[in-house]
Order: C-alpha cells, then sequence, then structure tokens
C-alpha cells in the first residue's frame, strides 16, 4: 500500500497544538492555585475584621465602665483615688484595644490585597486557558480536517491566549 503524503504544515499544526495544550494545562494549574489562594486570604481577612469587632466591643465595654466611674466621681462618689485609679485602668484599656485594632485591621488590609491580586493573577489564567482550550480545538478540527483556515483561526486564539497566560505571571494588562 502507497502511504498517503504528509502535508508538511501539519507539523507545525502539531507542533502549535502542543505548545498551547502545555500552556493550558500551566494556565490551569496557576490559575488554581491563585483561586485557592484568593479564598483562602479572604477568609484569613474575614477572621481579622470578626477579631477586630470584638477587640471594639471590649473596647467599648471599658469606655461605658469608664464613663460611669467617670460620673460617679464627678456627682461626689466617695473613695475619689479608688474612683481615679480604676479610672485609669479602663483608660489604659481602652488605648491597649485601640493598638490591638490597628494591627488587626493592618493584616485584614494586607489579607485583602493579597485576595485582590491573586483574583487578577487567576482572572488572567482563566482566560488564558478559555483561549488556548479553543485554539485546540479549532487545531483538532484542521487536522482532521486538513483545512488550514482552521488553524490560522486557533493560531490567532492561541496567541491571544498566551498574551493572557504571560499577564497571569506578569499582570501586564489591568
Amino acid at each position: 500500500m502507497a502511504e498517503e503524503k504528509k502535508e508538511p504544515w501539519l507539523n507545525y499544526l502539531a507542533l502549535t497544538t502542543v505548545i498551547f495544550a502545555v500552556c493550558a494545562t500551566l494556565s490551569t494549574l496557576k490559575g488554581g492555585g491563585y483561586g485557592s489562594k484568593a479564598v483562602m486570604s479572604q477568609a484569613q481577612a474575614s477572621d481579622q475584621w470578626s477579631y477586630y469587632q470584638s477587640k471594639s466591643v471590649k473596647g467599648y465595654l471599658y469606655e461605658l465602665q469608664r464613663d460611669k466611674l467617670d460620673l460617679e466621681l464627678k456627682i461626689g462618689g466617695r473613695g475619689a483615688a479608688e474612683y481615679r485609679k480604676k479610672i485609669a485602668f479602663y483608660q489604659d484599656e481602652i488605648n491597649r484595644y485601640k493598638g490591638e485594632k490597628e494591627e488587626i485591621m493592618k493584616k485584614a488590609q494586607a489579607l485583602e490585597a493579597t485576595r485582590d491580586d491573586a483574583q487578577k493573577h487567576s482572572g488572567a489564567f482563566g482566560l488564558a486557558a478559555m483561549f488556548l482550550q479553543i485554539a485546540i480545538l479549532l487545531s483538532s478540527i484542521a487536522a482532521l480536517m486538513k483545512k488550514k483556515l482552521f488553524w490560522f483561526i486557533g493560531v490567532a486564539g492561541g496567541c491571544v491566549g498566551l498574551v493572557y497566560f504571560f499577564n497571569g505571571f506578569l499582570l501586564f494588562i489591568k
């Protein structure tokens, strides 16, 4: 039996398909990693904001106690030295909680920034995977039908996918 002559462009089709497939696999892997990082950062940020809220409530309770004692002292309560001592203690606690809240807020905001960055990377990798998979599909159709037009369209889509793939790492497209 005589072998059918292979068209040279099919070698390039195979090569581009392999490149697109490797990049699509890496895009899926990296996108999933960044997606997980975004979810974890959001959960941690939510935990920090809950912690912040609990510190706010505790601080507010100390403010109420301080204000109550301050009012009693002004009305003329006995044992003014004890009142002042307790008021100073409550004020120290209020100041401590304010400082702790500032640290907690900074951590929560840093986690939110990490989440936002991870979402940008994940989105770029998701678009890359989509365009690269379409390119692979069109290349497969071109190979089956031996039509260069489908391959050219697939290469164009694959190039768009490659741009998003590299954008997933560098974020040069905002």
